[in-house]
């Protein structure tokens, strides 16, 4: 057994199941590893960033890791942007890296980099494998790394001489540690905060899930506290069976009308909420200047217990929360805008679906029109990167082939990761995917008063023009195997979404708004 077969083999008797990869030289005896070692799913992604995207999409519906196979510091460069977004949404992703040989390092070869430095940036565990007799420990333990609390980012860069070199040996499991216990000091501080009244519990990451977010209801319903999250969040857990949880609004000045009134913040598995960016003259917390905020329990620590405890300190009747029921918008004709299509989706969408939303603006009346739609998981973009809807959607769909996925798609943002479609196409998955073609980066226009340039000249406002030439979404889907449609009416919209639904191969639909 050779380095490289040691870690697959390693992995593999570890649980995990899928690797979503974009090799290169220096990863070929992995590559030909993962060929002899049974057990392991490979699935090929075209750019490095649809490969780091996937893998989050993946870890957020499955609750483990991924691995990930990446070429030298290069590709987890081109992979950098979706390890942040996977990094912020505490997602467990195993990223394997190759290295040149030990001793080619020395020549100085044009893809020589300081990989561990690149890796720096978004991991929590970073290691270099120095033997193929040990590789395989190094990756029980970066897989570890990988499970610890929610889930972080692990990075194993792997030498090609390690990969090739006789010797290895499969490594027994490493544990991850469990998930800290919140305090019964934090608890009781938590429960007195609440029993003062003019309060708000911000959940967020785990507490998202149905069963904590639940108690959290049940907790903000004996206290007469209000329950919200953010707007971007991992994976929420909702619709019919679910609790109804108010939304803080991305735009700074919006969430500060929300949160004027509160106090008293209790968070949970969530950070005091920012404004997104910095404006000139405005806050950047948009919190009240003398609320109290509790951070009751991290996104790493045990929520669902903690939460069990501010139930008892409370009074809280978990049994008594009442849940969404089955409330549809009617399905709407006429001309094509985001509250129309946010009614058609909320009308339409079928029961256990995964949404991955990255919208952006289009996207701002589809909490409200899909609240009571039936039960449902949406994934957010908690990382701000743009270009991880479509690879989010293609790790979800890898993840849970038995159910569909809807993927809420800016033209925009879409542009940096299409070659996930052809990715679904091959691997055969259920997704639907919906462009939203303003053909602008209407947020960044959006952006432009509030960062004091009311006024733009021809230069600027064509930095943010996607029209000339227009892209034309239906022919890049069949250019990479899938079929399209556009429409440019409800009617339209409404018959292309319901075929979208009956099918169960990738599907995209253009939508001209």
């Amino acid at each position: 057994m050779n380095g490289a077969e040691s870690v697959v083999a390693t992995l593999v008797e570890a649980g995990v199941e899928v690797c979503f990869a974009n090799p290169g030289t220096s990863e070929l005896h992995l590559v030909a590893a993962l060929d002899r070692v049974p057990g392991m799913r490979c699935v090929l992604c075209l750019f490095e960033g649809g490969v780091t995207g996937a893998a989050d999409g993946y870890a957020r519906m499955t609750g483990k890791p991924a691995a990930t196979l990446l070429h030298l510091g290069p590709g987890l460069m081109n992979a950098g942007a979706n390890l942040h977004n996977a990094r912020r949404a505490h997602s467990p992703v195993l990223n394997l890296v190759g290295e040149h040989a030990t001793y080619h390092l020395q020549y100085d070869a044009p893809l020589t980099s300081d990989i561990a430095a690149v890796a720096g940036a978004v991991s929590a565990h970073i290691a270099t494998a120095s033997a193929a007799e040990t590789v395989s420990k190094d990756a029980a333990e970066a897989l570890a790394a990988a499970q610890t609390g929610q889930g972080r980012v692990s990075t194993l860069i792997i030498p090609a001489d390690v990969a090739w070199g006789e010797g290895g040996v499969v490594a027994s499991p490493v544990a991850a540690p469990a998930r800290r216990t919140v305090s019964d000091e934090l608890v009781k501080e938590a429960a007195a905060a609440l029993g003062r009244g003019q309060a708000m519990i911000l959940v967020g990451n785990g507490a998202l899930m149905k069963e904590p977010l639940i108690k959290a209801a049940a907790v903000a319903q004996a206290t007469s506290a209000r329950l919200a999250s953010i707007g971007r969040n991992p994976r929420l857990q909702r619709g019919v069976g679910t609790p109804v949880v108010e939304r803080l609004s991305n735009p700074a000045s919006q969430q500060i009308k929300q949160l004027g009134e509160i106090r008293n913040l209790i968070l949970v598995g969530e950070e005091p909420p920012v404004a997104f960016f910095a404006h000139p003259d405005r806050p950047s917390v948009t919190t009240h200047p003398d609320c109290n905020i509790i951070r009751l329990a991290d996104v790493h620590d045990d929520i669902s217990e903690c939460l069990d405890r501010l139930a008892a300190a409370t009074g809280a009747d978990i049994a008594a929360v009442p849940l969404q029921q089955l409330v549809r918008p009617d399905i709407p004709t006429g001309p094509i805008t985001p509250d129309t299509v946010a009614m058609a989706v909320g009308a339409l969408m079928p029961e256990n679906c995964i949404v991955a939303d990255e919208s952006i603006t289009v996207g701002r009346s589809f909490y409200r029109q899909t609240a009571g739609a039936p039960a449902h998981d949406w994934l957010h973009l908690p990382g701000g990167a743009i270009g991880i809807g479509i690879p989010l959607a293609t790790g979800a769909a890898v993840a849970c082939p038995d159910r569909k996925v809807i993927n809420l798609q800016a033209d925009g943002s879409g542009m940096y990761t299409l070659q996930a479609l052809w990715t679904q196409v091959r691997e055969n998955l259920n997704v639907l995917t919906v462009i939203w073609s303003n053909r602008s980066y209407k947020i960044l226009r959006d952006e432009l008063s509030n960062v004091g340039l009311p006024d733009p000249g021809p230069t600027a406002l064509g930095m943010l023009d996607l029209s000339n030439p227009p892209l034309d979404w239906v022919s890049l889907a069949r250019g990479m195997g899938a079929d399209g449609r556009r429409v440019s009416d409800m009617d339209g919209f409404v018959e292309a979404f319901r075929d979208g639904l009956a099918r169960n191969t990738p599907y995209l639909i253009e939508v001209e708004i």
